[in-house]
Parts: structure tokens; sequence; C-alpha cells
């Protein structure tokens, strides 16, 4: 009986290996997107937010701050909005949503050809409190937060283009 209970598992597995599922930053994979990232030179984007998105794109493409010429140029906007959410009877908003989208687009460096572009949107709640101070850190943190999920996000989109065959072929 107690040699049955790993079959499913073993079963999940072989299956995965049958889809192709690979994961996409690992080093034993035929492609790996982990040295093209530290090849992206982030233009800087304007605003607060922008430079906070630029900052953790930075640190997320290229940890160890590698020096390397750049073969690749992201340029990126980014629109902030926030919309109302539980309203009480008295008209008063209680919750609020802080959307962050980025446009970007990845070039390349020579001759300035669009090789990958996309838009990704994050979303996140906060309080409005009766304090407005308390309020203004609580849109403080959703920014911050907002920015480091958009950060992962676009780092995800990016290694999913430099993963695929074609495009590992090409670079």
């Amino acid at each position: 009986m107690s040699l049955f209970k790993g079959t499913p598992f073993l079963i999940g597995l072989i299956i995965l290996q049958a889809c192709g599922f690979r994961p996409l930053y690992s080093e034993g994979a035929q492609v790996s997107a982990m040295p093209e990232f530290a090849r992206i030179k982030v233009l800087p984007i304007p605003d607060r937010i922008g430079q906070q998105l630029r900052n953790h794109l930075l640190t997320a493409l290229n940890p160890t701050q590698r020096n390397v010429r750049a073969q690749f140029i992201m340029k990126t906007k980014v629109k902030e909005s926030i919309s109302s959410l539980a309203v009480k009877k008295s008209a008063f908003a209680t919750r609020a949503n802080l959307t962050l989208t980025a446009k970007f687009s990845l070039s390349d460096s020579t001759g300035g050809k669009r090789l990958f572009s996309n838009s990704r949107s994050i979303t996140v709640s906060y309080n409005i409190l009766d304090s407005e101070f308390a309020t203004l850190m609580a849109l403080k943190n959703a920014r911050q937060r907002a920015v480091r999920e958009l950060s992962q996000d676009i780092r995800t989109q990016l290694g999913v283009y430099f993963s695929r065959p074609q495009t590992a072929k090409n670079n």
C-alpha cells in the first residue's frame, strides 16, 4: 500500500516533463534569460514613480551590478490612477485602488530597432482613514508595493521574451 503513495507525484512530474515545462530562470536550461538582463540599459523614467520603478528594474535585471556593454535599451512610461471603492452613507470613500500602468519597449542599442514592447498594469488597494497623515502613508505604501510588483512583472515578461528559442538565436 505504501508503494503507491508516491505514484501521483511521480505521474505529475512525468506530465510536466512531457509538456515541455522548464523553469524560466534555471541555469540548466538550454536558454537562460539571466545573462541578457544585464545587457539592458534602462533609460530614466520621468517623475518620482518612474525613478522608483527604474531603481527596482535596475536591481531586478542586474542584481550583481555587473558592468557590461548595453545591447538593449528599454524605454518606459508610467501612468498612475486612483479610484475610490467603498463609500460610506456619508459619501466618503473608505477604500481606494491605486493602478500603475507601464508601457515599455525594448530596442536594439545599435540600430534602434524595436524588438519587444508590452504594457503591464498592477492594481493595489489601500485604506482611506480619518487621519490625513495615515491616508498619505497608506498611499505611499501602496505606491511602493505597486512599483515593486510592476518591476517584477516587467522582469518576468522580459524573461519570457529572452527564453524563446528564436530570440536566443538572434542575440
